[in-house]
């Protein structure tokens, strides 16, 4: 039978261990760490949010009964009050800049989005994670409430949180959507949070284009008509110009599309700066919004981002940006395996087998693992 580590071993050497070493060296504040690493920091968080521990007195116990394979995962036994010392004190930003390692990783392993056209596709959005204000003041939301948003730009391609930042609750949507990047040619669609008329211009200065929904008391003049098919729930399909109060923040021609779901019979009103789609594709394209609030939905329900094992905002910062880290690695399996397991599927067969001498890939593919040899049992029973 042939000898195989964990399965948790067999994970983390999806993570490029010198670079996670180097980040290490440059993301580190104060004396040096002589009983421990960050890397036995980043592996107990890890195991925590692969096999659901809610203390840090559970993920340390957990690490202890497992003491005898932690050599082949590069790390030992960690004390409660190491890790929580490390957590509050050591810069998160080590994790923030392994996500993005892990993400360019992923991204060479993608599958397109579904679309004919060739545009990169983002879905902006955001989401709020309660904290109570008295144990976390520095959260400010609400006076008597605190909270962190996340803030994301998911990539249909693959749907990876390509664009995330992380902040304190009163953070504005639109503050954050400012300060991305996206690249020239993409399209990105978001909700009516986002009506911002001048970042629309900006936009499309920078040539990006975007689908939104029209706000309902949005003021406009129609300057052209299109025809539409109504079997595919199309009812107009016009070009507008904004004549509010701040129409002067954005000059440019836009497309109103207007559409009724035959399901439920509400009537959505769709506006963008792309003339060249079929107004059914632009239709399309903000239903499939909906896979960010999946994203947000899958994270909170499978990962540790809604309690927490520390009450600083390093703590706090370091368990998000590890929990990133790990959907990073289990949408790399899923991606690099010919493997029809959803995420959910994949973390379900890690959480059962983490400390398994499984291989790993024989593990997703739904191998029952080989039985060990009689004849060896025996000599090794009587020897």
């Amino acid at each position: 039978m042939s000898h195989h580590n964990t399965v948790f071993s067999q994970l983390l050497k999806l993570v490029p261990r010198h670079e996670f070493e180097s980040l290490a060296i440059r993301h580190h504040k104060g004396r040096k760490l002589r009983k421990t690493s960050r890397w036995s920091q980043f592996v107990a968080m890890a195991t925590a949010q692969l096999s659901g521990r809610y203390s840090l007195r559970d993920v340390v116990s957990n690490l202890s009964a497992q003491a005898a394979k932690l050599y082949h995962l590069g790390t030992h036994a960690i004390s409660r009050s190491t890790l929580a010392r490390i957590n509050q004190n050591q810069p998160y930003e080590l994790y923030e800049q392994l996500a993005g390692k892990l993400l360019s990783r992923c991204e060479g392993h993608a599958p397109r989005h579904g679309f004919r056209f060739k545009n990169r596709l983002y879905s902006l959005d955001a989401s709020t994670i309660d904290l109570c204000f008295s144990v976390f003041p520095w959260a400010k939301f609400r006076t008597t409430k605190g909270a962190v948003k996340l803030h994301v730009g998911l990539d249909h391609d693959g749907m990876l949180p390509t664009f995330l930042s992380i902040t304190d609750g009163k953070t504005s949507d639109i503050t954050a959507a400012r300060a991305l990047q996206l690249p020239k040619g993409s399209i990105v669609v978001m909700d009516r949070g986002y009506t911002d008329y001048a970042w629309y211009n900006q936009l499309d200065s920078q040539g990006i284009f975007f689908v939104t929904r029209l706000r309902k008391n949005a003021r406009y003049r129609v300057t052209g008509r299109r025809k539409v098919c109504k079997a595919k729930g199309l009812t107009s399909d016009q070009t507008i110009q904004l004549s509010g109060t701040k129409a002067a923040n954005c000059p440019i021609a836009l497309r109103r599309i207007g559409y009724k779901d035959t399901e439920t019979g509400n009537q959505y009103y769709f506006l963008t700066n792309h003339f060249g789609l079929a107004a059914a594709t632009i239709a399309e394209i903000y239903k499939a919004r909906w896979q960010i609030e999946l994203f947000f939905k899958w994270i909170k329900q499978n990962l540790k981002i809604k309690t927490f094992l520390g009450t600083s905002r390093n703590a706090v910062m370091t368990q998000i940006w590890i929990a990133i880290c790990v959907y990073l690695l289990l949408a790399y399996l899923k991606f690099a395996s010919t493997i029809g397991h959803s995420l959910q599927q994949i973390l379900r067969l890690l959480q059962l087998n983490l400390f398994e001498r499984r291989d790993l890939q024989t593990l997703l593919v739904g191998k029952p693992p080989t039985p060990p040899d009689p004849q060896l049992s025996f000599r090794l029973r009587f020897s």
